[in-house]
């Protein structure tokens, strides 16, 4: 008997450490590097670009003269953290007259961390627990009325 327990425990456990087997996730787009090679400064326009490439991954929130094309790998093992293995982008910007001025490539070697300020903004007012959240609005209203008033 005591050696069917060790067995299905060690069975157990063998299962669950191979439940927790690397995850790989590629998302994005990035055209063949002979089509980016095609792509001329000064020449093409925003037609022809996306004609060659297809429409860009991102654009740039207020100006429509920076295109964006990428692509991620990441991989992550149970539930830690997802880490960026491969990570391409090419930058596209237009002139004012819509033609290309400049293409640019970044990788990850390229990717900066940002470290944001920890410091936390002061708020005035009294700190609640939970239970005071739950049960602080009870005997705070009154009785049903109906009537219409100004102001409400």
């Amino acid at each position: 008997m005591k050696n069917l327990q060790k067995i299905i425990f060690t069975f157990l456990i063998v299962i669950t450490i191979s439940a927790c087997s690397t995850i790989t996730n590629t998302r994005g787009y990035i055209p063949d590097p002979e089509i980016i090679d095609a792509v001329r400064v000064d020449i093409d326009t925003k037609e022809t670009v996306e004609a060659m490439l297809g429409n860009p991954t991102m654009k740039a929130t207020f100006d429509d003269n920076n295109w964006y094309y990428y692509d991620k790998t990441t991989t992550q093992w149970a539930i830690r953290k997802e880490k960026v293995v491969e990570m391409n982008i090419l930058a596209i910007s237009f002139d004012q007259e819509n033609y290309v001025s400049e293409i640019r490539k970044f990788t990850v070697v390229d990717n900066k961390v940002i470290d944001p300020v920890s410091q936390k903004t002061v708020t005035h007012g009294k700190e609640v627990n939970f239970v005071a959240e739950l049960f602080g609005n009870v005997g705070r209203f009154g009785a049903a009325d109906n009537s219409i008033a100004a102001g409400n």
